[in-house]
């Protein structure tokens, strides 16, 4: 692949609902270009895009992929992002590195859920737009209907740049509706635009030449004054209001057919903003804050958006160069590791394949093999001059389950395999869950760990089981009470000999455990006080009447007796042990258990739904506010009761409604659930 300066780079992202035909479009866009000779399907599983095993097998876009098209004298690097909202990982990372965001609207659902997010991610962003309306070959296919509802979902100036010549089957090409010429065919023959358009077109030009005018000073003066706008001057009064945001170009294509290909390509050379344009991007230097501008004449910085993990070609990195130039086997800096890194060859990446390039310049993408220290969100700079950018922004995990390895070769690799698997999609998170003993593997939905488990098992052989995680609860007292036990234990020769006196008292919520030492006149040596606490805290963490951690208790040793020759540490160790359960059993032992701080985001027409939904599972309704259609309802709910939440409110909005999580405080359960608990663990132990 030749070498293109930064004035010649776009970096779009694909973006849209899921099934709107972003690979397919990717791929359109390859086969116009002439990088691949024949189209690829994505229900065969031959798209470039969609080259991952569980991808092939499901027929969706699970990865984000880089795929570069060569049109025109510019490379426009399409990432193809994923549109089933469990993937939203990948979406952010692609946004997080992207010029423009090309989103993709089906020509008969129109505005759909993943359309709304992926406009909601791409303003997160300040991202200028553009949108593609696509399957116009399909029947019930309606562009006025879609500019309508696009129209209505956003509050934007859409404005189309071609028109389709034809309507569901008989879509044939599109309309330039600057140029005043018809595209024709996969192979974009140049034709008259038929009688039957001229006057719709020559409509959709006024209203787009008035909003490329509007953008540019010199150019409103002059179609006030009535002068003709040439089309050199309206595409750059169009590419302006793109980059400001003041106008949305719509295009048309059928791209499975490969109809309207090339007008998009046209459009995206001619309209999307370059690096240069997008200016430059604010770092975190040595002496704050500095800017990085896409020249090569700046400091080095390249940002890590996406990190794959392959147990043969071993870890691949994919980064963005925002300044500077990145050579292949050089040595670069990790500024938040601290760390040097060795570069070895840099690969412009078409999906797997990967094509060596010596370097790259400010403002494209690539990706690099087997670096040490770096993982997503790191940049890699010059150690002379070390900078940091933000990496991708996250959302926190909605959807956990409990892993068991099936076999102990499994239970060796398990810590290491998730581990890899989650540097390489940071939506992902492992941790081992003290309390219940258990490894938790969270992620974004069911379809996200579910996959996430497969990979586990596919790539790096390691089969694991899931179930519903346990939740952590907590144990404690409400009462003050005291008691006494006795360990002996003679066996010919030396034996064991404690007694501890002991009183527990409740302390406030989150206080955690406390210790107070009244023995007076040597009842017990001092000595034994780290034996005694030893067995009590063996005790707390065992828990006493659920099998949970004690939390929030002060135990009180107060007198006991010791024996001058059988007296030693285990002895004591078991007494406390003992009088710490005795005297928990009558201090009224109660579970506590987590409450979550959630915030539940849907359309309107959903609240009431979701309000009784929630009620049912002992939420407490803190507020409600509407914005733009929405309703955000803030609860304090029970996690055991919201353990499966992200399946339900999918079903319940048809996957319109969002949510996020996180563990407030912990609060005493209702008596008649806690009850079930311990008698579920009672059954636990006797089995």
């Amino acid at each position: 692949m030749k070498e293109y300066a930064t004035d010649n780079l776009r970096n779009v992202v694909l973006l849209g609902h899921g099934s709107a035909g972003k690979t397919s479009l990717a791929e359109a866009m390859l086969f116009a270009s002439g990088a691949i000779n024949r189209m690829g399907e994505v229900e065969n599983g031959t798209t470039v895009a969609d080259f991952d095993e569980e991808e092939i097998n499901r027929h969706i876009s699970l990865n984000l992929a880089l795929v570069p098209v060569e049109w025109e004298s510019c490379k426009i690097n399409v990432l193809d992002s994923p549109g089933y909202t469990d993937f939203v990982g990948e979406v952010k990372s692609a946004i997080r590195v992207a010029d423009l965001a090309l989103i993709l609207v089906d020509a008969v659902s129109g505005v759909e859920v993943g359309t709304e997010l992926a406009w909601k991610f791409a303003d997160e962003y300040d991202l200028p737009r553009m949108v593609v309306v696509n399957k116009m070959n399909r029947e019930n296919a309606n562009l006025e209907r879609v500019l309508e509802a696009l129209g209505e979902a956003f509050d934007q100036n859409f404005v189309p740049v071609n028109l389709p010549v034809g309507t569901e089957g008989q879509f044939a090409g599109v309309a330039d509706v600057i140029k005043k010429q018809a595209l024709m065919g996969a192979a974009g023959q140049k034709a008259d635009i038929p009688a039957s358009l001229t006057d719709q077109v020559e409509e959709t030009r006024t209203a787009l030449v008035e909003t490329a005018a509007e953008s540019d000073d010199e150019l409103i003066m002059k179609y006030l004054e009535g002068e003709e706008l040439t089309d050199k001057e309206i595409h750059r009064g169009l590419r302006a209001s793109v980059l400001n945001g003041t106008a949305v170009p719509v295009l048309v294509t059928a791209a499975t057919a490969g109809l309207g290909t090339q007008a998009l390509l046209n459009a995206l050379v001619s309209y999307a903003p370059s690096p240069t344009d997008r200016g430059p991007v604010i770092a975190q230097g040595p002496a704050g804050e500095e800017e990085i501008a896409p020249t090569e004449l700046a400091p080095l910085t390249a940002l890590i958006f996406k990190t794959t993990a392959d147990p043969y070609v071993g870890k691949l990195t994919y980064f963005r160069v925002y300044g500077g130039l990145l050579e292949s086997d050089s040595r670069v800096y990790n500024s938040r590791a601290e760390e040097e890194e060795r570069l070895g060859q840099i690969y412009v990446m078409r999906g797997k394949e990967q094509m060596p390039v010596p370097h790259l310049r400010a403002g494209d993408i690539g990706a690099v093999a087997k670096l040490a220290h770096t993982v997503t969100g790191d940049t890699l700079c010059d150690k002379g001059h070390p900078v940091r950018l933000p990496g991708p922004s996250f959302p926190s995990s909605l959807f956990a389950v409990a892993v068991h390895p099936t076999s102990k070769a499994d239970q060796a690799k398990l810590g290491p395999t998730l581990t890899r698997i989650c540097e390489e999609d940071p939506t992902l998170q492992w941790r081992q869950e003290a309390s219940t003993r258990q490894t938790i593997l969270e992620g974004m939905g069911e379809a996200h760990v579910d996959i996430a488990v497969r990979r586990m098992e596919n790539r790096f052989g390691v089969g694991v089981t899931t179930t519903i995680p346990k939740v952590p609860y907590r144990e404690t007292v409400t009462q003050t009470r005291a008691d006494q036990y006795r360990h002996k234990k003679q066996t010919g020769g030396a034996g064991q000999f404690a007694e501890v006196h002991m009183r527990l008292e409740p302390l406030p919520r989150d206080t955690g455990y406390e210790f107070e030492w009244e023995v007076f006149g040597g009842a017990i040596s001092r000595s034994f006080e780290s034996s005694i606490q030893k067995g009590i805290k063996q005790v707390m963490e065992q828990g006493v009447i659920a099998g949970y951690p004690v939390v929030d208790v002060k135990a009180v040793v107060y007198d006991g007796k010791e024996h001058p020759v059988d007296s030693k540490d285990i002895a004591f160790q078991i007494a406390a042990r003992e009088v710490f359960k005795k005297v928990m059993q009558d201090a009224g032992p109660a579970l506590l258990e987590p409450i979550c701080r959630a915030t539940v985001t849907v359309p309107e027409e959903y609240t009431g739904d979701i309000i009784g939904d929630l009620n049912t599972k002992r939420a407490q309704v803190q507020g409600m506010d509407q914005q733009t259609g929405k309703s955000i309802i803030k609860v304090l709910v029970p996690l055991a009761e919201m353990q499966r939440y992200a399946t339900d409110l999918r079903s319940l909005t048809q996957g319109r409604g969002i949510f996020s999580m996180e563990i407030d405080h912990y609060e005493p359960m209702p008596a008649h659930l806690a009850q079930e608990i311990m008698a579920a663990h009672q059954r636990e132990k006797e089995e």
